[in-house]
């Protein structure tokens, strides 16, 4: 059933649609975002790849670094903020437009339990509301975060053209330019997973951090568990496919976001789209219109009319 859809990403500011971008999966060409809340540099990558745009590399050197080697997908960012928000504040993870209640398979209280417990403790969310979400903080959330310098002056551009070259490359825990000296100082422990436990420690260790104005941070969110070429969640002993569940077009969005002022910093969307329906949608745009056809038709006819000294 999978080889019959066709996977899109999309990235953006806001929620609308029409302010994303797609999204160069597995290219080594990050998406960029501006906005009055930050600037973002996006890359996705996903393993075994099947999707849009066409001829889009099925992996990514990404995935033969030690780390990765067993990731399935990764969302990795650069992002400068334009206002400080505070660490309790920024939240990451999924929600949706619609109710999914319908359509929520058997077994995914079980599936989320062990989520909870082997992936991410302070994930959080109802699944039946008529908006459903899974949020988690950003600090407990993200698995890789490193700190870097004060770039307001130059922007992100300055950041985009420092790490040009540098390809696939896998971002990796600390900080550097004052970053490692900054995390020093509030006591966050060296290894992602140990400053991941950390931030679930205590709520004044989240109102201590402030993810602030014009600095620049890196990140990274991956796991081994979410098969996008199966939509299916392959857990520690357990499975479960979603892609029987899902009705027509259906989509899983991942948004940056303050919940405090409830102000979108980005978003990415992964759509899954029947591989029939874009077959004939090109096929068509392939094919000239009528407005076309009826143009060439009257310009044909005016390479046949006479010219006057051609006539007797």
């Amino acid at each position: 059933m999978a080889d019959k859809y066709l996977l899109r990403v999309t990235a953006g500011p806001s929620y609308d649609p029409t302010s994303h971008q797609t999204v160069a999966v597995n290219s080594g060409t990050p998406t960029q975002i501006h906005s009055s809340l930050c600037d973002a540099s996006i890359s996705v990558r996903i393993q075994n790849y099947r999707g849009l745009p066409r001829g889009s590399p099925s992996t990514s050197s990404y995935f033969s670094h030690p780390p990765h080697t067993h990731d399935q997908y990764s969302i990795s960012f650069s992002l400068i903020p334009h206002r400080t928000i505070s660490g309790k504040s920024l939240i990451f993870g999924n929600d949706f437009e619609h109710p999914v209640r319908d359509r929520i398979p058997p077994g995914f209280s079980a599936a989320f339990g062990i989520v909870k417990w082997a992936i991410d403790p302070g994930l959080d969310g109802d699944v039946y509301a008529d908006k459903p979400y899974l949020y988690g903080n950003a600090l407990s959330s993200i698995n890789i975060l490193s700190v870097g310098p004060k770039v307001r002056e130059n922007g992100l551009d300055s950041v985009i053209n420092a790490e040009a070259g540098q390809g696939e490359e896998a971002i990796t825990e600390g900080g550097f330019d004052g970053g490692q000296e900054l995390r020093e100082s509030l006591n966050i422990p060296e290894n992602a997973a140990a400053r991941q436990k950390w931030f679930l420690g205590g709520h004044d260790r989240l109102e201590n951090w402030q993810w602030e104005e014009g600095r620049l941070y890196k990140a990274d969110f991956f796991n081994p568990y979410l098969d996008f070429n199966e939509f299916a969640l392959k857990l520690p002993g357990f499975s479960l496919k979603v892609l029987g569940y899902l009705g027509g077009e259906d989509y899983l969005r991942y948004v940056l976001k303050d919940k405090e002022t409830g102000e979108v910093l980005f978003v990415v969307v992964f759509t899954l789209l029947p591989k029939e329906q874009l077959e004939a949608e090109e096929a068509n745009s392939s094919q000239p219109s009528n407005s076309d056809e009826a143009k060439d038709a009257t310009q044909a006819d005016k390479s046949f009319e006479p010219h006057a000294d051609d006539l007797d």
